[in-house]
């Protein structure tokens, strides 16, 4: 599993305050230009669990924003949870997860193993379990999903 660095996209930078501002963690942002349209994706999430209050929310706190920065375009705006199985798409996620179960599934033992997020930083992710505490280097982990 790879790190990656958020590149630095001013619209996204606007927007994180306003999720965070509403009590989320946003997890992922993506934009989508199609014919003189645009579609925005946000996942959001937050311990707990996130309902549809929360994600009408973060809709219409954005959804101005959104429309100012694509003047004289449809602007379509998704906003989702990460759900309770989501397959984490990369390993800059895991900052997000603490204090959440996870399942990674390791190349060198093809195999499963399970913790609660404990800490995650640019290079380990560190899980407590049953069988104690594990760090794990990311390029260990083939793939990860929440397991809540």
């Amino acid at each position: 599993m790879v790190y990656t660095e958020r590149a630095e996209d001013p619209l996204y930078d606007e927007v994180l305050p306003v999720v965070e501002g509403c009590g989320l963690s946003l997890v992922e942002f993506t934009v989508a230009r199609h014919k003189g349209s645009v579609r925005v994706r946000i996942v959001v999430f937050k311990v707990g669990g996130i309902g549809v209050a929360d994600c009408s929310l973060v809709h219409r706190a954005v959804q101005g924003r959104l429309e100012l920065a694509f003047t004289g375009c449809d602007v379509y705006i998704e906003v989702s949870s990460t759900g309770i199985d989501r397959t984490v798409k990369d390993a800059s996620e895991f900052r997000h997860y603490i204090g959440v179960p996870v399942r990674c599934y390791l190349r060198e033992v093809s195999d499963w193993v399970g913790g609660m997020v404990e800490s995650a930083d640019h290079e380990r992710l560190v899980l407590a379990g049953e069988d104690g505490r594990r760090e794990l280097e990311y390029r260990r982990i083939a793939k990860a999903k929440l397991d809540m």
